[in-house]
């Protein structure tokens, strides 16, 4: 985390700390070890503190970032994905599960989509699903959009907000902004846990 600090601290006032970050949200959109998350935080503590960088130039660049990342995992698996379902043994377990797959995806692709975003690897995985069984990219443009302007949106305030509660101490901004985004993600996954759980029951008992 200090080093990422150090890193934006150091672009701070240049025009490449928006690049850092739309390269991070970019790459971090296919390859969920990249701290995406933690930059666009970090960047709206800084913003706070100082002015610099620009909260909405960092919320822009993490959207475009984000935006750019989610089609190249949906290219990625529409390319390889799509071969390997289409190879499937008709009949087999996994033909069934991908065709299921696809129908959840036609139905409520959408919200699957938006709501992804904010679960840690679920955005690739959901993105290179949406890819492999060939989701209308149209559709795809306009959901991954909400989802990439709204989840710009909540990194970059949260950030903002962190730095104005410690203007004097930005690195415990960093971390209860990042904190708190880790708060949030584990108790969505806390809540589709137990309604899942609930479902279960529910069908055990029928």
């Amino acid at each position: 985390m200090d080093a990422l600090l150090d890193l934006l601290r150091g672009t701070v006032t240049s025009p490449w700390v928006y690049l850092v970050i739309f390269g991070l949200t970019a790459v971090d959109a296919f390859f969920p070890a990249v701290p995406g998350e933690a930059a666009v935080i970090t960047a709206g503590v800084l913003s706070a503190s100082g002015g610099h960088p620009s909260l909405t130039l960092v919320i822009v660049s993490a959207a475009i970032g984000a935006l750019v990342g989610d089609h190249v995992s949906y290219a990625i698996g529409q390319g390889g994905g799509a071969r390997r379902l289409a190879r499937l043994p008709d009949g087999s377990r996994r033909r069934a599960s991908s065709e299921w797959a696809r129908r959840a995806v036609d139905r409520r692709g959408g919200i699957i989509l938006t709501t992804s975003r904010y679960v840690p690897g679920g955005r690739t995985a959901v993105t290179l699903t949406m890819g492999a069984v060939r989701y209308p990219r149209r559709s795809f443009l306009l959901y991954d959009s909400i989802g990439a302007v709204t989840w710009a949106l909540y990194c970059g305030l949260l950030g903002y907000f962190g730095g104005l509660a410690f203007e004097r101490d930005p690195v415990k901004g960093v971390l209860v902004g990042v904190g708190l985004s880790l708060i949030v993600t584990f108790g969505l996954e806390g809540i589709r846990w137990l309604r899942r759980r609930a479902r279960r029951h529910a069908s055990s008992r029928d």
